[in-house]
């Protein structure tokens, strides 16, 4: 993207496929900072392999960490390169030792590096019989390899240094070990993917297998839709099976050779854009048995703000260009309150609002209002609550009967449906109706905010059979229909809310702070006047190491007065990273539905 060159940073996932060694290499870069998150956990079950890109000036920061964690979780194999040895300050030790410290013990230096900070700078491979690094390597490997553990206390052969050097690869690939790289450029690092990083070999005559990880628009406006084919062939014409419906294929571009070319198949264990799949979304499966799309891995966004046109007339336009913003980023999460007449969208942070506003303006040539953004906050469930209507019985006015209980669950759980009653005792469609607005439902909380974690229990389900005149001719009047079973649902689930109870929650980041220990006391004076509280100090010769919680309100107004405090010299970074109880009156947030809480305009506005 021009916004890319012109910013110097990765806004967009973007992919590059070479060959080394006879070996296809899939490169998806992904960005780096914490307001595109969103980019890197949309490629996450792609991966084999992951290069880590630390850098020897700044070192590990607090995103550092949150990918790391990530990518711990599901046990994705990872080596970590150290880049920028050759700029002034860089410390290549010191960022090894913090990877030692900070991100996992389990790793290992494979370089010296020399002239740090010159243009002299030169990375030089360890040696095999290089004593203090087999040693290292030995030391490394043995906490996870009992021949190696019995060699190195002495009960066994030593290990020669090519067996050392298999069973690192080894390690690496099981992601066990993560050996530490360094350097200006990525030649060494090349040099090594092939080697620590698993491969696989795919069978393009299997059925097609694959995931859409990436929606982008073409010069004329056609969706272009970038997949990763897992197994099998998908040619051009042919109609494949995608997010539950068919499709057909009109045009390929395959990744190869570090281009992008036109193609008449995609074969598995290539990336390629396919065109005329209007119908696609990000997570979208091809095949029956598609890849499937992890679990979350990051937090969503907790800013939002209202967007409106700069001049009235572009307010169908504005609404357009967000649209297909939204089919690139899910997560923006477009929401459109008809009542206020206003859009709003979830953001990550101050950057991704400048970003999306210059990408309207550029690529949509719509000029638009960004208002100052406020906090997302969460409800969350206080205890146990139930409610039920029943059919034919005041004031129920739906031929349907629906008991819910609603009960707290653990943070990060999700939400859960369950039934207390039989499953033959309705008709498939109202059971899915019923769930279905039961989390339409809970998207919007008695606040408005959404309700995250929480199990819902079905207690009570009834309905009225498909009834006839006696002519023969369906009455609606007299026979429940799936819409009874939405419109009521709402109803029952915020009376069982109420009954429950719920607290609003406000997102609290974690701040990493690194400032010079004489200007220590003027950042924390200014730290309180944010809310924000130090929980962890650290000396570092000259330099202070803080880190606490602080708001997400307030978040972007912490990043102003550090560099005047600090000349210039202190480095912060920020992740969400839980919520905690408003304190105060807490907040409220306009409703975009019918509003269940308001039982008579509900039903008014239903009928209506």
């Amino acid at each position: 993207m021009a916004l890319e060159r012109q910013r110097g940073i990765t806004i967009r996932s973007a992919v590059v496929s070479f060959v080394v060694d006879d070996v296809r290499i899939n490169l998806i870069d992904t960005p780096g900072h914490s307001d595109f998150i969103a980019e890197v956990e949309r490629v996450l079950s792609l991966l084999d392999g992951v290069v880590l890109v630390v850098s020897a000036v700044e070192g590990v920061q607090a995103q550092t960490l949150v990918l790391m964690r990530a990518l711990q979780r599901p046990h994705l194999p990872t080596l970590i390169f150290v880049n920028k040895v050759d700029r002034a300050s860089a410390v290549p030790e010191r960022v090894l030792e913090e990877i030692a410290h900070r991100l996992s013990p389990d790793v290992i230096g494979m370089q010296t590096v020399t002239a740090t900070g010159t243009r002299s700078t030169r990375v030089t491979p360890y040696r095999t019989d290089d004593a203090a690094f087999t040693a290292r390597l030995t030391e490394v490997l043995a906490e996870h390899d009992e021949a190696v553990l019995a060699a190195w206390a002495g009960g066994s052969a030593p290990v020669t240094a090519t067996e050392l050097r298999t069973r690192l690869a080894g390690q690496s690939r099981d992601a066990v070990v993560h050996p530490v790289l360094a350097g200006s450029g990525v030649p060494e690092l090349i040099e090594e993917i092939t080697t620590l990083l698993p491969a696989r070999t795919p069978d393009p005559g299997a059925s097609a297998s694959g995931v859409v990880f990436k929606v982008d628009r073409g010069p004329s406006g056609e969706k272009v839709v970038y997949v990763h084919l897992r197994a099998g062939t998908v040619g051009i014409r042919e109609r494949i099976h995608l997010g539950g419906g068919d499709v057909k294929v009109t045009g390929i571009r395959v990744f190869d050779r570090g281009g992008l070319v036109p193609a008449d198949t995609v074969r598995a264990g290539q990336i390629a854009q396919l065109r005329s799949l209007e119908t696609a979304r990000i997570g979208d499966v091809i095949g029956d048995h598609g890849t499937s799309v992890p679990a979350r891995q990051f937090s969503r966004p907790s800013l939002e703000t209202v967007v409106k046109p700069a001049e009235a007339a572009g307010k169908g336009a504005l609404h357009a260009a967000l649209t297909q913003l939204a089919e690139q980023d899910p997560l923006i999460d477009l929401r459109q309150d008809d009542g206020r007449q206003e859009i709003s969208v979830s953001l990550y942070g101050v950057v991704q609002n400048e970003v999306i506003q210059s990408v309207l303006a550029t690529d949509y040539d719509v000029r638009a209002v960004f208002r100052e953004s406020t906090t997302i906050c969460v409800e969350r469930v206080l205890g146990s609550g139930a409610a039920a209507e029943f059919i034919g019985v005041e004031p129920n006015p739906y031929l349907a009967t629906v008991g819910l209980r609603i009960d707290t669950a653990p943070i990060g759980s999700g939400v859960e449906f369950r039934l207390e009653v039989e499953r033959g005792s309705m008709p498939p469609a109202f059971f899915t109706a019923v769930e279905d607005a039961a989390r339409t439902t809970l998207m919007q909380g008695l606040r408005g905010w959404e309700i995250r974690d929480c199990t819902l229990v079905l207690t009570h389900a009834g309905y009225w059979a498909r009834r006839s005149h006696a002519h023969g001719t369906f009455d609606k009047s007299m026979s429940s229909t799936a819409g009874d079973f939405r419109s009521l649902t709402p109803l029952v689930l915020v009376a069982a809310l109420r009954d429950a109870g719920t607290v609003v929650c406000e997102p609290i980041h974690r701040f990493h702070l690194e400032v010079p220990d004489d200007s220590q006391g003027a950042v924390l004076a200014a730290l309180g006047k944010l809310q924000a509280t130090p929980l962890e100090s650290a000396q570092r010769g000259h330099r202070v190491l803080l880190a606490g919680d602080v708001p997400a309100g307030a978040v972007h107004r912490m990043q102003h007065p550090i560099p005047r405090l600090t000349r210039g010299e202190g480095y912060l970074s920020t992740a969400l990273d839980h919520f905690r109880p408003v304190r105060g009156e807490p907040p409220s947030r306009p409703r975009t539905d019918n509003d269940p809480t308001d039982r008579t305009g509900y039903l008014r506005r239903l009928t209506r």
